[in-house]
């Protein structure tokens, strides 16, 4: 009973060892064997490490127009392929900045993987893709054919986001949270395989728990499947190359349906000698209470350095623990949603030890007159913000973009538009009534992404408030390709006492920019978290 319980709690980690375990050379080539009763053969270009063959239960997966590889490809790199204590094959590809790891594990349907870098490559974007055979792995998961672009009648923005029977389609609109990620994955046929990118921690990466980026690509020829690493996707934070592992990552093929991050185990690295992986018992942990968050709201912790990055969330009492950190000094950010309530510094780990700290929301009360939405760093609730992570704006689905005049008391959330475009639907119009003059008053404007310099100027009654200055500029495209997540920049509006009135007030917001385009969604916009009115 013992034995069938943990075969099962694996999943397909786990399969019966097969004596063809091993790998062969083939001319310049690596031929590596998982020897799982699954069977899972891949081959490894000895001169580039491209996986140039992958065949599952005898099935050719492999894409024809490229291999699978780092970026869009090392090009060259010396490749060599070692058996590690009769258990493990690891084909090392080493460059001048980067060494690229290829692991199987006897009786396992899975190729684990590691990259090392000391620098960023000059290769392109830090990324892992496999470019699969479409015709055998058509769909997507979980997000359905979001980002299925083959069949394409044109193209809406670029050349990466396509209209396809009447919907928009795009790489972009296939991202996931990491703090959400699981397994992202494509498959087809009647015997329902599935290729699954898992990636159990991706302290090496930027961005911290909110960041997204592409996971899937239907192109036609291709289905490809990635973990990016480093990209310049609304990139908020410098990326960590300096003699940094990526991964252990890991590509699942599986007839068993969609594995789980939660049945991954990577503690044997420790016996490969792969640069920078540092095992659980080198590691330490943070564990504390947190305060002062809304129980509506998820309450995030959040630790970083130039190293490592890691995450939690807290239980519904508070209490939390970190993953495995490595050892250092770390920044500790306390998220409700993904607001940002409070930050501290200094925060020691040591390996094999546990620090004890909590974290309390730096959040006041306010005597606040209306509040439209609610600060948790999302557009959420707002007009298009259940589509636009897997639609652009211009797609049929959306509701009309327009001028919205939200009169607080009897408009829904739901009318109060997540974006304001210029050119498109500047201004928004707040309409209200106060039972009394409240003197003077602050208009408090949270935004979560700003795309072209844009920031809010508002309108009270007659006055008009400052025009702010232009935030920090992010150099990507934003809701165009899903993302909302910037920096979250808020603008405290502070009205002058004999500006409101009693009776009826209009507010208006406007997205002002020194900007402008002929792309009616490339305008300069800004996304938007949170308005509130307080005393």
């Amino acid at each position: 009973m013992l034995l069938s319980a943990l075969l099962l709690s694996t999943l397909c980690f786990a399969s019966s060892v097969s004596a063809a375990f091993g790998f062969t050379k083939s001319g310049s080539n690596y031929v590596i064997d998982a020897g799982s009763s699954e069977p899972l053969i891949f081959t490894v270009s000895g001169t580039s490490c491209d996986i140039t063959s992958i065949k599952y239960r005898n099935v050719e997966l492999q894409g024809r127009s490229k291999g699978s590889h780092i970026s869009s490809g090392l090009g060259t790199a010396t490749v060599s392929a070692t058996q590690v204590n009769g258990k493990y094959v690891k084909v090392t590809c080493a460059t001048s900045t980067l060494t690229h790891y290829l692991v199987a594990k006897s009786g396992d349907s899975t190729i684990y993987m590691a990259t090392y870098i000391t620098a960023e490559p000059s290769i392109g974007e830090l990324r892992f893709i496999a470019r699969l055979q479409s015709s055998r792995l058509p769909n997507e998961y979980p997000y359905g054919a979001v980002s299925t672009t083959a069949g394409s009648s044109s193209t809406v923005e670029g050349s990466d986001v396509f209209l396809v029977n009447g919907q928009t389609r795009s790489k972009f609109y296939s991202s996931t949270r990491f703090i959400d990620k699981d397994a992202q994955c494509v498959y087809g046929g009647s015997d329902e395989i599935h290729v699954c990118m898992l990636t159990p921690q991706p302290e090496s990466s930027s961005g911290g728990p909110f960041f997204r980026d592409i996971e899937t690509n239907n192109g036609g020829d291709d289905t490809n499947l990635y973990w990016y690493m480093n990209s310049g996707h609304v990139k908020t934070e410098e990326w960590r190359t300096n003699n940094i592992l990526h991964g252990p990552y890991m590509m699942v093929f599986s007839r068993s349906g969609v594995p789980s991050i939660k049945n991954v185990d990577i503690s044997f690295f420790s016996e490969l000698d792969v640069k920078g992986f540092v095992p659980n018992s080198s590691r330490g942990y943070v564990s504390g209470t947190v305060s002062g968050v809304p129980s509506n709201l998820q309450a995030v912790v959040h630790w970083y350095n130039s190293a490592a990055q890691y995450w939690t969330i807290a239980s519904s009492n508070g209490a939390f623990k970190s993953p495995a950190m490595k050892a250092g000094s770390y920044t500790m950010v306390l998220y409700q949603g993904e607001y940002k309530v409070a930050t501290t510094t200094g925060v020691s780990v040591s390996a094999g030890g546990t620090t004890s700290k909590n974290i309390a929301s730096t959040m006041t009360s306010r005597n606040s007159l209306w509040k439209i939405g609610e600060y948790d760093g999302q557009p959420t609730g707002f007009l298009n913000a259940d589509k636009f992570l897997r639609m652009h704006p211009s797609d049929s689905r959306m509701t009309s973009w327009k001028p919205v005049t939200y009169t607080v008391g009897s408009s829904s959330v739901e009318q109060f538009p997540m974006a304001l475009f210029q050119n498109v639907n500047n201004p928004v119009t707040i309409k209200f009534n106060l039972a009394s003059a409240p003197g003077a008053a602050t208009l408090c404007i949270a935004t979560t992404l700003s795309f072209s310099g844009s920031r809010p100027q508002a309108k009270v009654n007659s006055w008009t408030g400052p025009s702010p200055a232009a935030p920090t500029k992010i150099d990507s495209r934003g809701v165009t390709r899903g993302a909302y997540r910037g920096y979250g920049e808020v603008y405290d509006v502070n009205i002058p006492s004999g500006t409101l009135v009693t009776g009826s007030n209009t507010i208006t917001i406007s997205s002002i920019s020194g900007s402008s385009s002929t792309s009616p969604f490339l305008n300069p916009n800004l996304i938007f978290d949170c308005v509130e009115l307080f005393t």
